[in-house]
């Protein structure tokens, strides 16, 4: 699994799905998932705070990192944080935009892009997040 995070919102999700994923998941910072490492996945998992519609730099540098030909068939799974209701239809999302990356390179999405709330622009996550992450983390490994 591989995230990026500004203020430690989209990290605790990510750090939630990989606690409910099998014990061999990596869980890594976007910035520091290597073409190795990527290129040995049999499950990808992205995840992005939302800004401007779109995911941070880093995930986008790491969606541009996977090796050629290596998504073809992986199966994979995409997530945000974001604020509720806040501009989705000028903007859209940073998961349906990494969703969107991945599908278009061959990858098969194992469920649709999934939200994850904050209360404001720096966050804190809403109440029982972290628990519908743990939740949605089981629908990806089913």
């Amino acid at each position: 699994m591989a995230y990026d995070s500004v203020f430690g919102n989209t990290e605790q999700v990510a750090k939630a799905i990989g606690g409910a994923l099998p014990a061999d998941t990596m869980v890594a910072k976007a910035d520091h998932v290597d073409a190795a490492a990527l290129a040995q996945a049999t499950v990808l998992v992205v995840g992005s705070p939302t800004h401007g519609g779109r995911p941070t730099e880093a995930v986008k540098g790491l969606l541009g990192r996977i090796p050629e030909g290596k998504t073809k068939g992986l199966k994979v799974a995409a997530f945000d944080t974001r604020i509720p209701g806040r501009f989705p239809k000028i903007f859209g999302y940073a998961a349906d935009r990494i969703a969107a990356d991945l599908t278009a390179k061959g990858a098969v999405m194992l469920v649709p892009p999934e939200p994850f709330y904050v209360k404001g622009r720096n966050g804190p996550l809403k109440d029982g997040e972290l628990e519908h992450a743990a939740q949605w983390a089981k629908k990806i490994s089913q």
